[in-house]
């Protein structure tokens, strides 16, 4: 089944079905027939984020779903991670479609902040470089900005250093989501997302979207392109199986 929606994209982190996989030691529940249940229900990828701790995302786990994902060539592997820790030789061993960048310690809990620029640029210049030789498309995950004028700047230098997207880091809005504060969040991401198309880059998002806040920021933020989901939607693949649920949250981006 070929995902119908042609403008914004659910690419499915299984980080979490991996970490329940790794409290013992009989293989369950499946990485790899969980991608499958989640193309065959019109998922449009697949995201992991394999850490060096190696405490959900295993390396066998990214090469059998690489592996998996050449049957499903119109879909996408994304492969998340810290360039600078063991991302790298994933992207040069299984050359995915995308790779997103994401600046996290090597014992951070979870992802909780994106890129600093200018002062990460030039470290990250020749990576974005290297990934791309390869074929793989680079994004940067990325905070939002509520000035218009430094959203511009920051974005031009995202351009300039080789990426082709940014994933606007989403967590302050699921917080926001339902307070006074919600608008002028969301305003937020919707300037970062506006500066990063009118400097040629693609715009990407996830952290904490979930079924009930995931329609109001689509529809707020423009051109959406791909937007990577994990733990709410595993959560609710508990409850509803993973078909329903990936049909639940591709309603949620085509209305």
């Amino acid at each position: 089944m070929s995902p119908s929606n042609p403008h914004t994209a659910l690419s499915v982190n299984l980080n979490k079905v991996a970490l329940v996989r790794n409290t013992r030691h009989l293989g369950i529940p499946s990485v790899t027939r969980a991608a499958s249940l989640c193309l065959e229900a019109g998922a449009a990828g697949i995201t992991v984020h394999p850490r060096p701790d190696a405490r959900h995302i295993r390396a066998d786990d990214v090469f059998a779903l690489a592996e998996l994902l050449r049957a499903w060539p119109d879909r996408e592997f994304n492969i998340e991670g810290n360039p600078f820790h063991n991302l790298m030789d994933f992207v040069r061993k299984v050359r995915p479609q995308q790779t997103t960048f994401v600046p996290d310690s090597e014992a951070q809990f979870t992802s909780d902040h994106g890129w600093s620029f200018p002062q990460d640029a030039k470290r990250l210049e020749p990576l974005i470089a290297s990934a791309k030789s390869l074929g793989v498309r680079v994004s940067l995950f990325m905070d939002p900005i509520t000035d218009a004028k430094t959203a511009q700047q920051v974005m031009q230098s995202v351009k300039a250093i080789g990426a082709d997207r940014v994933e606007l880091y989403t967590e302050s809005y699921a917080r926001a989501f339902g307070t006074p504060q919600q608008a002028s969040v969301l305003a937020s991401f919707a300037v970062t997302a506006q500066a990063a198309l009118a400097a040629g880059l693609g715009v990407n998002a996830g952290h904490d979207l979930n079924l009930d806040n995931l329609r109001t920021f689509v529809q707020a933020v423009p051109q959406v392109a791909e937007v990577s989901i994990g733990h709410a939607l595993i959560g609710d693949a508990l409850e509803m199986g993973y078909g329903n649920a990936i049909r639940a949250y591709r309603e949620c981006l085509q209305a």
